[in-house]
């Protein structure tokens, strides 16, 4: 491995750190302004990723991504829905499953507050090519895999791996 290389594998995940730093400021200060906690926000988020990926999310789908037990999950669905940011709907597929939404109010008000982030980043991704582009996409899917696994597991070495 060349000195290049090593700086790299020393300045990546600090950089990575303050990113996510940055971005957890961003998202707070949504949370913030909407009366929300990191665990809604958390929640929106895991249904408006699942509604792009054309994977309606049910109750107990949410609870396992944001690590609730099912009375805890209730508790935040039931808070939500009072707040106006998101629906449970009939499953249109099969009617006996109630599926979440969020509301159009909701997206708005994230349309609104993340908008000009998200210009900030296509503007910045300008800058690269599109295969540039692509390992970077897979670089990152690699970190949030790892972070991901890390994050569920009891910190262990095996757990890292």
């Amino acid at each position: 491995m060349s000195d290049d290389g090593a700086r790299a594998r020393l300045e990546i995940p600090l950089v990575l750190r303050r990113l996510t730093v940055e971005l957890d400021a961003v998202g707070g200060r949504f949370a913030s302004t909407h009366g929300l906690n990191r665990t809604d926000v958390r929640a929106l988020v895991a249904i408006m990723d699942a509604a792009r990926g054309g994977e309606p999310i049910t109750a107990g789908r949410l609870g396992a991504a944001v690590e609730l037990t099912s009375a805890s999950t209730t508790a935040l669905l039931d808070r939500l829905e009072r707040m106006g940011h998101l629906r449970r709907v009939r499953d249109p597929q099969d009617g006996r499953r109630v599926v979440l939404e969020m509301s159009e109010s909701a997206m708005a008000a994230g349309a609104e507050h993340f908008g000009g982030l998200q210009r900030g980043l296509a503007a910045a991704m300008e800058a690269y090519t599109d295969e540039e582009l692509e390992l970077v996409s897979r670089f990152l899917r690699d970190m949030v895999d790892v972070a991901g696994r890390y994050a569920r597991s009891d910190g262990s070495r095996e757990a890292q791996n």
